[in-house]
């Protein structure tokens, strides 16, 4: 019922910036929390932030003072802005949406941090 697009991906230095986006589309009414998550090759996807409906946000400890999450509800959109990036950040970033009974999962977009 929720089909997320996520974008903003792109190669960065390191000590750059970059923000992700991701826009559902679909039945967004029953959106609640919304979050990032993010694969390098040959690790387990992890998550990077959660926002909460009442913008009550969880970080990974490697992002946390670096990647700021945030959510425009009338724009049924998420965002990372991830600031001061590291190689290690080097990933495929991908939006997750819950909704009351399911998860989605955009596709992901690919971030990659020079050194």
């Amino acid at each position: 019922q929720v089909q997320l697009v996520e974008s903003g991906g792109g190669l960065v230095q390191a000590g750059g910036s970059l923000t992700l986006s991701c826009i559902a589309s679909g039945s967004t009414s029953g959106i609640n929390a919304m979050g990032w998550y993010r694969q390098a090759p040959g690790k387990q996807r992890e998550l990077v932030a959660e926002i909460s409906t009442s913008d009550i946000t969880t970080y990974a400890v490697s992002v946390k003072g670096r990647f700021t999450i945030s959510r425009d509800n009338a724009k049924n959109t998420a965002y990372l802005r991830m600031n001061s990036l590291k190689p290690e950040d080097t990933a495929v970033y991908y939006c997750k949406i819950y909704t009351w009974w399911n998860t989605y999962w955009g596709q992901g977009t690919q971030v990659t941090v020079s050194s």
